[in-house]
């Protein structure tokens, strides 16, 4: 459970982080947006941490699915553009690999 949450919340966080950046740099909003956008990126990166898993990139690449799925949320809710099929069955793949990334038998 906390790990569904670290992944949700990492991935609004970045995509937040990012977006102040994207904001000051391509809609011309005030460089004041920088410093929120560095506290979300911090945030994000804590939030990754907690992931339970014995290898770093591995949290990191499961992470990715997650990344895709709360971007396509992004992109309706904030940017007003509603995922297409392809968006959605493109996520829906992306998961699935996550998943089997994350919760996949490893041998020792």
């Amino acid at each position: 459970m906390l790990t569904s949450f670290a992944y949700i919340g990492a991935a609004l966080a970045e995509i937040a982080g990012c977006f102040a950046f994207w904001a000051w740099l391509r809609l011309d909003r005030s460089p004041l947006w920088i410093a929120p956008g560095m506290v979300s990126l911090a945030l994000f990166a804590w939030l990754l941490t907690l992931i339970d898993s014995d290898a770093a990139g591995r949290a990191y690449a499961a992470y990715g699915g997650v990344y895709i799925c709360a971007s396509l949320l992004w992109l309706w809710a904030v940017e007003g553009v509603r995922p297409d099929r392809w968006d959605v069955s493109g996520a829906l793949v992306c998961l699935v690999g996550a998943g089997l990334i994350l919760l996949g038998p490893r041998t020792a």
